[in-house]
C-alpha cells in the first residue's frame, strides 16, 4: 500500500499505538506530522521516522482547544500545503467507579477522548474537500461497544466517537473523503504494561486468539483504511480485538 505523496496527521502519536501508526505510515511512503504534548516523545518520534528517509513535523498542541487545533492544522498547511490524512489517536483514561467521579475527571476524558475528535477532523475536513480526497480515521475502543466497570467515561467517549463517524462519512463521502474508525481490544501498551501477571493471565483468557494484541496490530489496519485501497469503505466502525466482542 503506497501513501508516497501524502500528508499524514496522528494526534497522540509520541508513544504506544500512535507512535506505532506514524512508524507504519511513514513505511508506506506519508509525510508524518507527530502530534503530541509531551516534546520529548515528539523529538524521538520524528527522530525515528527522518531515520527511515521519510520527512517529519513535530505539531505540538493541545487537541482538546479548538484554537490550537486550528493553529497546528494551519501550521501542517503552510508546510506542506496539503493535509490528506488524519488519524485521531490522542486519549487518555481516568478510571473511577460512577459514585466516586469527579467532574474533572468526566470532562478531561471527554474533551481529550471525544471533542479532539470533533476539532480535528473540522480543521481538516474543508482542506480534504477542496482537495477531493482524504481519509479520516479515528481510535476507539472496544469498551465504547461493550462497555467496562470503571470506565463509564471512558466507554462513553469512545461511543461517541462511532456516532461521530458515523455521520461525518454521510456528510462528506461525496468529496472523496472516507471516514471510520478502529476499536482496539487489549493491547500491549504503557497502560497494560502496569497489569499484574494474574491480570494479564486473566484478559487474555477473555480473548478468543489468547493474547493481547501489539500497537502494530492496530497499525496496520489504519494503513489499509488511510489507502486507495479502502476507497469504497467508510462510516465503518473495525475491531481489532482477538475476537473479544465476537460473543
Amino acid at each position: 500500500m503506497s501513501l508516497k505523496d501524502r500528508v499524514a496527521l496522528i494526534t497522540g502519536a509520541g508513544r504506544g499505538i500512535g507512535k506505532a501508526i506514524a512508524l507504519r505510515l511513514a513505511r508506506d511512503g506519508a509525510t508524518i506530522v507527530i502530534n503530541d504534548l509531551k516534546m520529548e516523545y515528539t523529538a524521538q518520534a520524528v527522530e525515528e521516522i527522518t531515520a527511515l528517509g521519510v520527512p517529519a513535523l513535530a505539531a505540538p498542541a493541545d487537541v482538546s482547544q479548538s484554537e490550537s487545533v486550528i493553529a497546528m492544522v494551519e501550521a501542517v498547511m503552510s508546510e506542506y500545503g496539503r493535509l490528506d490524512i488524519l488519524i485521531n489517536n490522542a486519549g487518555i483514561a481516568q478510571d473511577q467507579i460512577l459514585m466516586r467521579m469527579t467532574d474533572d475527571q468526566w470532562d478531561r476524558v471527554i474533551a481529550i477522548d471525544l471533542k479532539s475528535v470533533f476539532l480535528c477532523s473540522r480543521a481538516v475536513v474543508k482542506h480534504m474537500m477542496k482537495a477531493k480526497w482524504g481519509r479520516i480515521v479515528s481510535l476507539a475502543s472496544v469498551v465504547g461497544i461493550m462497555g467496562n466497570p470503571g470506565q463509564a467515561n471512558y466507554a462513553a467517549a469512545k461511543a461517541g466517537i462511532l456516532g461521530f463517524t458515523r455521520s461525518l462519512a454521510r456528510e462528506v463521502g461525496s468529496r472523496g473523503i472516507t471516514v471510520n474508525a478502529l476499536a482496539p481490544g487489549f493491547i500491549e501498551t504503557d497502560m497494560t504494561a502496569q497489569l499484574s501477571e494474574k491480570q494479564r493471565q486473566e484478559l487474555a483468557a477473555r480473548i478468543p486468539l489468547g493474547y493481547l494484541g501489539a500497537p502494530e496490530d492496530v497499525a496496520n489496519a489504519c494503513a489499509f483504511l488511510a489507502s486507495e485501497e479502502a476507497r469504497y469503505i467508510s462510516g465503518h466502525v473495525i475491531t481489532v480485538d482477538g475476537g473479544i466482542t465476537c460473543y
